[in-house]
């Protein structure tokens, strides 16, 4: 279980377990939150073909899935 504070979570580096479509290396690169400071929706983009994926920043703590930096 990867621990995760959501306010140091932008432009943090993932790696996925098990990569689609050759791509393994991501970045937090957008996060909005409410007035509380929860989270209301994350986005990873991919390194190497810019394309960015709507994600559940909760799914990032799964470590059978996501590991914390680029491995």
């Amino acid at each position: 279980m990867n621990k995760i504070n959501p306010k140091k979570l932008f432009n943090s580096k993932w790696t996925a377990v098990k990569p689609k479509n050759k791509e393994k290396h991501f970045m937090v690169s957008d996060i909005d939150f409410d007035e509380e400071g929860s989270v209301l929706s994350c986005s990873i983009e991919a390194v190497i073909s810019k394309s960015i994926t709507p994600i559940n920043w909760h799914d990032l703590k799964d470590d059978s899935h996501w590991l914390q930096g680029w491995k």
